[in-house]
């Protein structure tokens, strides 16, 4: 596996700046290792997007009551939604979403895997804790995208509606228990640590995309601004134990 702190070199040159206010996706794509950069991002963000409604179609079984039930159901809803949005653009660049999606499928499949919850609760602060971490990372990915690809990217990073959902019920079975708050703050650790390592390790093994991050769509960002990104990360992940009532 090749390591992220892999210097620039010769065979992975800097991708030209595609940030600049008069870039769009034609003049930017121009270039093959952007394209392809974008590509395995697209590919990334669809495949999350499904698995993200499949996580909550099967959470909603874990509902207590059946208003929970239908509230996890629309979201679940949602987020397919988002899934196709990134598939129908893809196909409208003429790039097939299965194989964008294709090199994701096993980290991805293997992040949910190691972080299965046990119960309702657990399933509730993993969809608030790891979609938010996805979201984070792919918002910094943005700024530094042509104008069309950017423009896509947030609006399928619009919130469905979990983060609140989500924090209401935590908190709520917090006060009603006071020793779930520590059972539900040791899962937040595993599942952060788990999401950057997966995030880390797919950056790592996708030579388009590291190269987008490492060489810089944007002047400056380099090996120090990944380090500083994901440190923007996890502070944000601070903020929302905090929000969460559990202890980061």
């Amino acid at each position: 596996m090749r390591s992220m702190q892999t210097p620039q070199s010769p065979e992975h040159p800097a991708v030209p700046d595609a940030t600049a206010p008069d870039r769009d996706w034609a003049a930017a794509s121009a270039d093959p290792r952007y394209r392809a950069a974008v590509i395995d991002l697209l590919g990334a963000l669809a495949y999350g997007e499904l698995a993200a409604f499949e996580r909550l179609a099967e959470d909603a079984k874990l509902a207590p009551g059946l208003a929970d039930k239908a509230a996890l159901a629309r979201m679940a809803s949602a987020e397919f939604q988002h899934f196709e949005q990134v598939s129908e653009h893809l196909a409208s660049i003429a790039e097939e979403p299965v194989a964008a999606m294709e090199p994701f499928v096993a980290p991805l499949d293997e992040f949910h895997r190691l972080t299965a919850p046990s119960d309702w609760l657990e399933g509730l602060v993993k969809a608030y804790v790891g979609d938010a971490i996805a979201a984070d990372f792919y918002r910094e990915i943005a700024s530094r995208l042509d104008a069309d690809t950017r423009g896509l990217v947030l609006r399928v990073l619009d919130d469905t509606g979990h983060a609140s959902f989500a924090v209401e019920k935590v908190r709520a079975a917090i006060e009603a228990d006071p020793r779930v708050g520590g059972r539900l703050a040791l899962w937040a650790r595993r599942l952060m640590g788990e999401a950057l390592s997966q995030a880390q390790r797919v950056v790592a093994d996708r030579d388009a995309l590291s190269t987008m991050l490492v060489g810089g769509v944007a002047d400056g960002f380099d090996l120090a601004e990944i380090g500083r990104m994901f440190s923007r990360i996890t502070e944000a992940h601070t903020k929302r134990m905090g929000a969460l009532g559990l202890s980061a």
